[in-house]
This record gives structure tokens, C-alpha cells and sequence, in this order.
């Protein structure tokens, strides 16, 4: 009686079952996976976000499709601040970036049509596009210690066929953390043109870049001439994913824009899903993003470079390079296998990680680990991984 969209018989991942064993018996969980900003041990400002939620308007009904005037007049602004003029009727909000993918593959693909989704890369993506009946197929990220990670365009040219609707570009990607640069931008976007694709660019992590690597935009934003919707939202420019506030910006050429625009009306106008009290709070939200921003960035930083000098002694742990993102990856050269590395961390260590298989890496010997844990807990749990598995320098 249920759906093929999803395989509801799915066995859990034999971690999952280990975590919940341990959880079960109260044993505590070292989590270096944990981007969860609220449980980060931030400091927000906390008394000034409850008063803009609560303030009288707020108990007014106002059903706008798009999205209410003054939040996306406040995105707008966002933009203006990056450089970049965006109209707010090119804008169109949505209850986080999760939704708005739901939303565009509902909008540009019939069941069975293609998405082609970067690999390595979040698995959230394909689920949401079987929810929609769609096929995703993944292009490589491919990486060099010279270079770090780059698109391969060849292969991404050659997958395209006739049911390829829209190719996912993430800005910077998750977890490799490479921005796309602006020569990959071109070939992507010349490549949608030619076979009437859509580029969805999700940029959820862009206010973060690494300050060793410069991105080379702080948006693709007015950069496409493709028919292109930019993502992002509060979940990570705040550090407040419980607010549920994300939006979309609609590119290319304009006459697609508007026509696009409106089907995107039609289709937020069945569910409203975006609250008032957040789209009204937005302007001053947004506003004050400065000073988390400043501790997330301080965070990543501090335990980045604290990770750099503890592996700086192993012969067989490198950290791969980050340009932007929440996120690290360690390349361990051993015999051992990702989900067995991840099984010993969580039975002998009690600690958390995540197997590059996660990801769907090209290969085994990946670890990703999150930079957002405070301190004591991130250098205690990698040192219990590095106590493991690595091997020091002769």
C-alpha cells in the first residue's frame, strides 16, 4: 500500500544500529559529526531573536505565495551587501533549502527524468529526488593534492542525455568544501544552455570560506545565463536551522525567469509553508548574522588549524584542503576498510565519525568530520582517532 519513491525496507547502516545500542544504555556519544550550531555551544543573541518573532504582527494571516514583501526586500539587501542587485520579485522563499529542491524537481522534471547531483556530495539529494520519481546520476569531483577537487566537464558533458533535466551545482560543495570555479561556472552553464537544462547552485555555505582560499565570487548570482535558481538560507548563514527560512533566486533569461517564477507561485500557493513570524523577523535577522558568523568562522578556524598540527607528524593523515564549509575531510592511507574504521571508533572509542562511503567517495580511505564541535570535544575525539589509526613520522 505504500510508494515505490523510497525503499521503506531499507536495513539501517550497521553505525545507526551501534548508536542507538549505546544510547540505549545511557553510554555517552563523543559525536565529531555534529553541524548542529544551536548545540555548538554559540552565543547568540537570543532575547533579541525571541523579541522579533514576537512582535503583534506577527498573529496576522497574510498568505503570499512568494513569500512576504519585507523578508525578500531583506534578502534582496543580503545580496546588495555581496554586490549583487536582486530584485525581490526574483525571489521566492521557501521552509528551508530541502524544500526548495522539492520544489524545482517538481517543477522542471516528469517522473523518471534525470538530475545530475556532484560526486562526492551530501546523500540528501538523491533521496529528495526519488521522493519526486527521479533518477539522479553522479558526476565526479575528481582531486589533487596540487589543485584539491575540481569538476570533471568531460564526464559531466558526456552524461548528460535527453531526459537530464537539471544539473545541482553546491557552492562551496559538502563535504569536499571546493567552491566552483569561475571557468567550471561557464562550462556548466554553456552545457545547461545547449541541452535545455536548469542549474540549481545551492549556496547554503558560502558565507564561510576558508581564509586560505579566497572563493572566486561571493555569489554565482548574476553570473548564469542559463535558466539558474541559487538556494540558500538561515539554516547555516544564521547557524539557525530550527527557524526554517530559506529562499531561492531566479536567473537567466527573463522571459524564463518570469515564466518560471510563476509556475513556482503556483506551486508554494498549494502548501504556504513559510511561517509569518520568521519572514517577519528576517530584516533584523539578517542584519545581525555578523556576529555568529564571526564564532562559526572562529570555530572552524581554530579546530582546523588545531587538526593541521596534530597530523602534521602522521606519515599515513593528511587533511584534504578546504576552501569554505563546516566541514573536513581526512584521507588515512591503512588497510582498513571506511565502515570498519567508523564500527572500531564507535565500540572501542565511543566516538562518532563519519566513513567516507557516507558520501559516496571514489574510494576508501575517507574520513569527514565536523568543525563545528567546541574545541575540547573535537581535539579529544581526534585524538582518540589519531591514537588509533595513526602512524607517526620515522
Amino acid at each position: 500500500m505504500y510508494s515505490k519513491r523510497f525503499d521503506w525496507n531499507a536495513a539501517r547502516h550497521p553505525l545507526g544500529e551501534m548508536m542507538a545500542e549505546r544510547m540505549s544504555r545511557g553510554e555517552a556519544i563523543l559525536d565529531l559529526t555534529d553541524a548542529n550550531p544551536t548545540r555548538a555551544g554559540l552565543e547568540y543573541a537570543a532575547d533579541a531573536i525571541r523579541s522579533v518573532l514576537s512582535c503583534p504582527e506577527t498573529m496576522i494571516y497574510t498568505p503570499a505565495p512568494r513569500g512576504l514583501a519585507v523578508a525578500r526586500e531583506a534578502v534582496s539587501a543580503y545580496y546588495r551587501e555581496l554586490g549583487e542587485t536582486v530584485s525581490p520579485d526574483d525571489l521566492l522563499l521557501t521552509a528551508g533549502t530541502s524544500e526548495a529542491y522539492g520544489l524545482l524537481f517538481k517543477l522542471l522534471a516528469d517522473s523518471g527524468d534525470e538530475i545530475l547531483i556532484p560526486r562526492p556530495g551530501y546523500p540528501l539529494l538523491s533521496h529528495l529526488a526519488g521522493f519526486e520519481g527521479l533518477a539522479c546520476h553522479s558526476y565526479p569531483l575528481r582531486h589533487a593534492d596540487e589543485t584539491g577537487w575540481s569538476v570533471d566537464l568531460e564526464v559531466l558533458s558526456a552524461m548528460v542525455t535527453r531526459r537530464s533535466r537539471a544539473v545541482v551545482v553546491v557552492n562551496p560543495n559538502n563535504p569536499t568544501g571546493n567552491y566552483i570555479k569561475a571557468h567550471e561556472l561557464a562550462a556548466i552553464d554553456r552545457l545547461c544552455q545547449a541541452h535545455g537544462m536548469a542549474l540549481i547552485v545551492d549556496e547554503v555555505f558560502a558565507d564561510f570560506p576558508a581564509a586560505a582560499f579566497p572563493p572566486p565570487a561571493a555569489t554565482v548570482v548574476n553570473r548564469t545565463s542559463a535558466l539558474t535558481f541559487v538556494l540558500n538560507g538561515f539554516s547555516k548563514l544564521l547557524g539557525l536551522p530550527q527557524m526554517k527560512l530559506g529562499w531561492m533566486v531566479v536567473g537567466g533569461d527573463s522571459g524564463e525567469v518570469a515564466e518560471a517564477l510563476a509556475h513556482l507561485e503556483t506551486l508554494t500557493d498549494f502548501y504556504l509553508t513559510v511561517g509569518t513570524p520568521v519572514q517577519l523577523g528576517a530584516p533584523q535577522m539578517l542584519a545581525g548574522r555578523r556576529d555568529i558568523q564571526r564564532q562559526i568562522k572562529a570555530r572552524i578556524t581554530g579546530n582546523e588549524n588545531w587538526l593541521e598540527q596534530r597530523v602534521a607528524g602522521m606519515s599515513n593523515v593528511h587533511r584534504l584542503n578546504r576552501e569554505g564549509g563546516w566541514y573536513t575531510v581526512l584521507a588515512i592511507d591503512d588497510a582498513i576498510g571506511d565502515d570498519e574504521r567508523a564500527l572500531t571508533m564507535m565500540t572501542a572509542d565511543g566516538t562518532l565519525i563519519h566513513p567516507g562511503v557516507f558520501y559516496d567517495f571514489y574510494r576508501e580511505g575517507f574520513v569527514v568530520l565536523s568543525l563545528l564541535p567546541p574545541a575540547d570535544r573535537f581535539t579529544d575525539g581526534v585524538s582518540r582517532l589519531i591514537r588509533r589509526f595513526g602512524q607517526r613520522l620515522p
